[in-house]
């Protein structure tokens, strides 16, 4: 089957939806390069940093020039280059961005991307049923080049061809986890990224994304984590997180590892069931969700386990709300999935 299409993404609905969705290729979610045809100058598992393209003018390696990205050689047999990535986690796909951010003279003219979702071990070969995803498409150097992808079936693994070679700074996959089948009445971090949590919105995000929240382990660094300007006026800051499955929330854990000057002096959290809710009105609407956990104080550097929450029954989103301002490393809510 083919849901291929083109159609390209300006940088206002590139950032909406990296703002919404998941990155699948990230290394945090075990995404991988597992096969490559060249990687002359510059090693495909490059592509998937997290981090944003950097430029080290005048730093040559063996090889060449070095380069931020994945880059293969110059072909002159008339094919072209491709890698395999395994995705961190299976999702359904919303868009792509084949960033050549720094490739300007070296980068590919055209590229399409195909997706299988592939259970054996190994690299998925012709058998695992590839479906085009994204056409042939012009890419442009120096820069985003992001596209919609439509299709509603989940992915494990994506092939992505460069026409004929060059190199590509950042591969980008953002979409939504779709999580694995989970044993009736276990207890499960709701939340978390690979239960198929996400953040939808926040107020501030300077230092740091909500997202950061939800991913997996305890935060390596300060940057690992969701950091809000300090705050010069009344108020405090929140975010809103979507959990994977609903279900009623039986132990909270907020952590504020690494985070030592910067913490918030307390923290609260409101929970609710609204479905499908616009985001927009999703904003507006949480400021009257109930509270599930009430105004709590906060250590640095440090695990804080609630369990004496409030009796809400089954929610599906939850608003962290912190006091004044200040940084969190990850947010888990352990609950039992609803029926």
């Amino acid at each position: 089957m083919s849901v291929a299409s083109h159609v390209r993404l300006g940088d206002r609905e590139r950032e909406q939806i990296a703002d919404e969705w998941v990155d699948l290729a990230q290394p945090r979610l075990g995404a991988a390069v597992v096969a490559v045809s060249d990687e002359f100058f510059a090693p495909a598992e490059r592509m998937l940093s997290p981090q944003p393209p950097q430029s080290r003018p005048g730093v040559y390696d063996a090889h060449g020039k070095w380069m931020d990205g994945w880059e293969s050689r110059r072909r002159r047999d008339g094919g072209h280059d491709w890698c395999v990535v395994r995705l961190g986690l299976a999702g359904v796909l919303r868009a792509v961005d084949l960033d050549t951010t720094h490739f300007t003279g070296n980068y590919p003219p055209a590229a399409a991307i195909e997706g299988c979702r592939w259970v054996g071990d190994g690299v998925p070969d012709e058998r695992a049923g590839w479906c085009e995803l994204l056409a042939r498409a012009e890419l442009r150097g120096d820069g985003h080049n992001a596209f919609a992808v439509a299709c509603a079936e989940p992915f494990t693994h994506l092939r992505l061809h460069i026409y004929p070679d060059g190199g590509v700074a950042r591969l980008r996959v953002w979409g939504e986890v779709q999580p694995p089948p989970a044993d009736a009445g276990a207890l499960l971090d709701l939340v978390a990224v690979e239960n198929g949590g996400r953040a939808i919105a926040c107020n501030d995000r300077h230092y740091g994304s909500p997202a950061n929240l939800l991913l997996p382990g305890r935060g390596v660094d300060m940057g690992d984590g969701w950091e809000t300007r300090r705050r010069r006026e009344p108020g405090f800051d929140w975010a809103i997180l979507r959990l994977g499955r609903a279900g009623v929330v039986e132990r909270l854990e907020i952590d504020t590892a690494h985070f030592r000057g910067n913490y918030p002096d307390r923290v609260s959290v409101r929970g609710a069931r609204v479905g499908a809710l616009p985001r927009a009105a999703l904003v507006t609407d949480s400021q009257f969700w109930h509270e599930l956990l009430a105004r709590s104080a906060l250590q640095p550097d440090h695990l804080h386990v609630f369990d004496r929450l409030a009796a809400l029954g089954a929610v599906d989103h939850l608003r962290v709300e912190i006091h004044p301002d200040g940084g969190l490393s990850r947010v888990r809510a352990f609950g039992r999935p609803a029926g």
